[in-house]
């Protein structure tokens, strides 16, 4: 097996991406994203406002695993923090420092663009995820909690606006 080559996608990779973005919900067990949701992620990727990058990990020019990041705001350190949205490898490639290759690249975003931190979510279900990040030290943060509005909830809320 070559070295992997880990690159940021380009539009011309969007059907190797969606093919990744569909074995990550199969290994999540979720449904992949339907035609409208596919069509929407080329859009968001590489439309005239980018909303997210993706970057790619390449065994002998296959593409064996992603990327999805932005970056958000950070009030208290006046920098932008790098959110690490998915990150995944093919089982089939795990265990061969892929993985561990594409994570590396996209940390060292971090100080090249001046970042004041990463942040991730990792399912708590994610044995081999979660091994990973305590061994490079990554804190897994307790004193934060994750909420989440869904549209429904959303327009409800704002049915009740006075």
């Amino acid at each position: 097996m070559a070295d992997p080559v880990i690159r940021r996608a380009e539009r011309q990779d969007a059907d190797s991406l969606l093919e990744l973005i569909t074995a990550l919900a199969h290994y999540e067990q979720l449904d992949p994203p339907n035609e409208g949701a596919r069509a929407r992620l080329i859009e968001d990727g590489w439309g005239e406002r980018p909303k997210y990058e993706a970057w790619l990990a390449e065994v002998d020019g296959h593409a064996v695993g992603y990327a999805i990041l932005f970056e958000t705001y950070s009030t208290f350190l006046a920098r932008p923090t790098l959110y690490l949205e998915d990150i995944f490898l093919l089982p089939e490639y795990r265990g061969r420092g892929i993985g561990d290759a594409l994570f590396r690249r996209i940390s060292r975003l971090v100080r090249e663009r001046d970042c004041g931190r990463m942040e991730w979510v990792c399912l708590d279900w994610n044995r081999a995820g979660l091994r990973f990040y305590e061994k490079i030290g990554a804190r897994h943060m307790t004193e934060w909690l994750t909420f989440r509005l869904l549209p429904e909830q959303i327009a409800t809320l704002n049915e009740t606006e006075s």
